[in-house]
């Protein structure tokens, strides 16, 4: 059995089980018009878009933060000049929440993704209850049915979708199923969570034009991100570096090459 393989068998756990506390239909009446924060018209603006995530801890890393608030570290973010966000929500092995969701999207304007293993339309309607403009379908996670139903759902939903893909057979499926728009190129494997950022290079000759493509996992220095955007890449997702860092508004200001505060000292190097 994979990692991937116990975590949707704990999705689905999950599913059930808050199922049985909100059911469906009071998630549905729960839906209501949202601000309007387009997710993926914020990864097409000129230079290369970070979306910077917010995750309290990964099979593979353990523990990354403790201790600091949701709101403090989005903010943050915003400040450094990231242009998205993604709220990493799963409870069992990434210790996330959709209260990490909705706290997020209180504490900025920037649009939000939910970051989750999505095998259900349940969580379709969660994921727009709970205020994110966008959701995760991971190909490896799904049958392909179930990846154009789910999209179908989310985009009734007026949820923007990133379609995740980490070989040429995930990404086959995903421009042919649903003729993904917003293609996430993972570069971990998530059977064994080991990481190779060569795999973005790698499926990038593979994607038509036009499409919007994220490569996330594995970049922590400006100067990945630069020989992405060289290649065409639109956006990176990056999470543990900056979560890790002791000033995530530098880290973040680093990376997105956002200009450089008046006052030096930030609000994490005053604490």
């Amino acid at each position: 059995m994979t990692q991937l393989d116990r975590i949707v068998d704990a999705a689905r756990e999950e599913v059930r089980r808050r199922s049985r506390e909100v059911p469906a239909s009071e998630l549905q009446s729960r839906i209501d018009p949202r601000d309007e924060r387009p997710f993926s018209e914020a990864l097409i603006r000129p230079g290369i878009s970070v979306i910077a995530e917010y995750k309290r801890r990964s099979p593979s890393a353990g523990e990354i933060r403790a201790g600091v608030p949701v709101a403090d570290i989005v903010s943050a973010y915003e400040r450094g000049g990231a242009s998205a966000l993604s709220i990493l929500t799963e409870g069992p092995h990434f210790g996330g929440s959709l209260e990490d969701l909705r706290e997020a999207r209180d504490a900025t304007s920037l649009p939000v993704l939910r970051k989750d293993f999505v095998i259900d339309p349940y969580q379709v309607y969660e994921t727009a209850a709970w205020g994110a403009d966008a959701m995760l379908l991971i190909v490896a996670a799904l049958h392909p049915r179930e990846i154009a139903e789910l999209h179908a759902l989310a985009r009734s939903l007026d949820l923007d979708v990133v379609v995740e893909v980490h070989s040429e057979d995930e990404l086959e499926c995903a421009l042919e199923v649903v003729e993904a728009d917003v293609i996430g190129i993972n570069n971990r494997d998530l059977t064994d969570f080991s990481v190779d950022p060569q795999r973005t290079f790698d499926l990038l000759a593979d994607v038509p034009a036009g499409k919007t493509v994220i490569s996330e996992s594995g970049f922590h220095a400006r100067e990945q991100l630069d020989e992405l955007e060289r290649v065409g890449i639109d956006a990176v997702l990056v999470g543990e570096s900056l979560m890790r860092a002791a000033d995530p508004e530098a880290a973040c200001r680093e990376l997105s090459g956002h200009p450089p505060l008046s006052d030096a000292t930030t609000e994490f190097e005053a604490l």
